[in-house]
């Protein structure tokens, strides 16, 4: 039965995944009214719907958990190195269970539009469900990537057979067994999910657009006493990572690439090779800003991509091309280069040879090659970050929408507020480490943070926190000045938007490292929050 949402409140929470749901929590154990409204049917978010075979995390599970109540922490073992889907949605109602959450959720529940009333203080909001609801302060926890995209292809949605996205997988699952698959997308999503549909499909077709950079996972079980010591002093094991770089404990190299005996460093290369995972990415300290030095790490990969695939035409065209190692998301891959040894998978290069149309069941090339399938899944990515934002009529002060104040890329202040939307919140937003760092690390930041700035309004009395526009300005110079010599400005990615057609193509997350934006926003809550109007009055009835 569906929770009906009140129609006044102190704060509304918009999205049940990690972020909506610690919201929900830290506002009611300050006391504060609170409701969360989800447009899907259960909690979970982003791993709710990407429920697509393979699915995994590729943050290890061990950093990619809450924090904030030890209890929980002792009390929930994680099987793997990196948690599968299903395990991490085990662990998100588990939490929501231990804490009671489900009551103050109403799911099924699509915010349509937010108007801000200036005269009254509140944000007016309503729902496809008829809801209307006046809320004090609004936190947009509606994720960063729950905006699923389809790739820009004629007649695509009229596909004969069944089109499906990674991004929002059949709740009962797939069908695959025996049948003709088509894949089109090759990035995390992809490489996840092609071996295992290649496990399936009687022939596995591969439209690769853009090859990139994967290394194994090396995914494993977790040793049961490994577990227990690291529980024993986990808050100083995740005190270290709230103040590195990247909200994790990798290590980060002093030294460049290019003075380094070509020996050592190939020796590096293999030892991260063979131990797995993403740290490559931080073994030499020029791999973010010289494409000659994080070329030598491309190298390495495209030799062992050579070593892997045995056809050398299907090596050649697993190895990345036009941009250097580490523009884009590095992803980590199981069993994904020797799916290419199988006989019944076969990989197609439509950037050589790009789709043209599809055509009843048939995906047609510009040369008039035909590839006649029974299943197409696009694994083609988000409108990451403001596309979310974007599907609700969201209206500020003086009747802007933000779309509008975004039109030439986000602009914001720490990624948290936005001049011109006053008790507005954004979760991991444009502007902040976010997807860039260990996002469970930046969320539970970002709602502290948040959530002491509501209750800090209230305290004293303060009716509307507007960002300013001067601040905004500076931050967001800051953002791009930060990431401007970096490589990320050279890979053609859904980073700077590039997946959109006719998205602004601009680098909103901030580059400076996790721990030192927690003092940023330390030292603004220390300066009265500085950067914000505070408005002090009474709120009209």
């Amino acid at each position: 039965m569906r929770v009906i949402p009140p129609t006044e409140l102190d704060v509304l929470v918009v999205g049940a995944g990690f972020s909506g749901l610690y919201s929900l929590h830290r506002l009611r154990t300050l006391g504060r009214s609170v409701h969360l409204v989800e447009a899907d049917d259960d909690l979970g978010g982003v791993w709710y719907r990407n429920r697509y075979p393979g699915a995994r995390c590729d943050i290890e599970s061990v950093d990619y958990c809450y924090s904030f109540d030890d209890s929980i922490v002792q009390d929930w073992t994680w099987a793997e190195r990196y948690p599968a889907q299903p395990e991490i949605l085990r662990y998100i109602n588990f939490v929501a269970d231990r804490l009671e959450l489900r009551s103050g959720i109403s799911f099924d529940t699509r915010v349509d539009a937010m108007h801000w009333d200036a005269d009254a203080f509140v944000w007016l909001v309503t729902t496809d469900r008829g809801d209307t609801i006046r809320a004090r302060h609004v936190i947009m926890a509606s994720g960063q990537l729950s905006k699923p995209q389809l790739p820009d292809i004629e007649g695509i949605e009229q596909f004969a057979g069944e089109l499906l996205h990674t991004g929002d997988w059949p709740r009962d699952g797939v069908q695959l067994t025996g049948k003709r698959v088509g894949v089109i997308g090759t990035g995390s999503s992809g490489v996840q999910t092609i071996p295992q549909v290649a496990k399936l499909a009687a022939h596995t077709t591969v439209l690769q657009r853009t090859a990139h950079y994967a290394i194994p996972a090396r995914n494993h079980d977790l040793d049961p006493a490994y577990v227990q010591d690291l529980k024993s002093r986990f808050q100083d094991y995740r005190e270290i990572a709230r103040h590195h770089p990247g909200g994790t404990h990798r290590h980060i190299g002093t030294e460049s690439a290019l003075d380094v005996d070509p020996g050592a460093l190939e020796e590096t290369f293999h030892g991260h090779w063979e131990k797995g995972g993403p740290d490559i990415l931080a073994a030499y300290r020029d791999f973010r800003t010289n494409e000659e030095a994080a070329e030598k790490a491309g190298d390495f990969v495209k030799e062992r991509i050579r070593e892997i695939v045995k056809d050398p035409e299907t090596a050649e065209k697993l190895c990345p091309k036009g941009y250097p190692f580490g523009a884009k998301r590095l992803v980590l891959e199981i069993d994904y280069y020797t799916t290419f040894n199988r006989d019944d998978v076969s990989l197609v290069d439509v950037k050589a040879d790009p789709i043209e149309r599809i055509e009843g069941n048939d995906v047609v090339l510009a040369s008039g090659a035909r590839h006649e399938l029974d299943v197409l899944i696009t694994a083609t990515g988000f409108d990451a970050l403001t596309g979310p934002l974007f599907a609700i009529d969201i209206v500020g002060v003086d009747g802007q929408r933000l779309p509008d104040a975004w039109k030439d890329g986000p602009r914001t202040f720490l990624g948290i507020g936005t001049h011109g939307f006053p008790n507005l919140y954004v979760v991991a937003g444009a502007g902040s480490p976010s997807v860039i760092s260990n996002v469970l690390i930046s969320i539970e930041q970002h709602v502290e943070w948040i959530t002491t700035f509501i209750d800090h309004q209230f305290r004293n009395g303060i009716v509307s926190a507007e960002v300013d526009d001067d601040a905004q300005d500076r931050w967001t110079q800051e953002v791009y000045d930060i990431a401007a010599p970096t490589l990320f400005m050279k890979g053609n990615s859904w980073y700077l938007g590039a997946n959109i057609p006719g998205k602004p193509r601009v680098f909103s997350l901030y580059l400076g490292g996790v721990g030192h934006y927690r003092d940023i926003c330390d030292k603004v809550a220390a300066d009265d929050y500085a950067g914000f109007t505070l408005t002090r009055g009474e709120i009209k009835p």
